[in-house]
């Protein structure tokens, strides 16, 4: 497939990287991820920005999807302009040049008992 599928701006309303994790790492560290496919022939320019409740917003942080590529990339992994606070509750937005699909999920190993859960983010255009 060479065509774009997905949006262009995409919405995750939830977001939280737990203070600590259970486990070795960096497996099993507690992380919040966003999954980005790009089906089309063309490179996706992906920026990212992150909004708090009690702050100004953090970014914009740059990625390049390549074309008909997957980037799974960790908020935890993020840096510049800054890293994302941990234990700190956030929402971002996925803005590309071209229509992509976003996935959203999170591992909380803050116990043994883990918790993995994931999400399709809201795609608008």
């Amino acid at each position: 497939m060479s065509v774009p599928i997905g949006h262009t701006t995409w919405a995750i309303a939830e977001g939280y990287i737990p203070e600590y994790s259970h486990g070795p790492e960096p497996e099993m560290e507690s992380h919040e991820t966003v999954c980005i496919l790009n089906t089309a022939s063309e490179p996706a320019h992906v920026e990212i920005t992150c909004y708090f409740e009690d702050r100004d917003p953090a970014g914009p942080y740059r990625i390049t999807v390549d074309a008909r590529r997957t980037v799974h990339l960790r908020f935890n992994e993020l840096k510049e302009p800054e890293p994302i606070p941990r234990a700190t509750d956030y929402a971002s937005i996925i803005e590309s040049n071209i229509p992509v699909v976003v996935q959203h999920s999170r591992l909380d190993s803050r116990q043994s008992e883990n918790a993995l859960m994931t999400a399709i983010p809201f795609g608008t255009d």
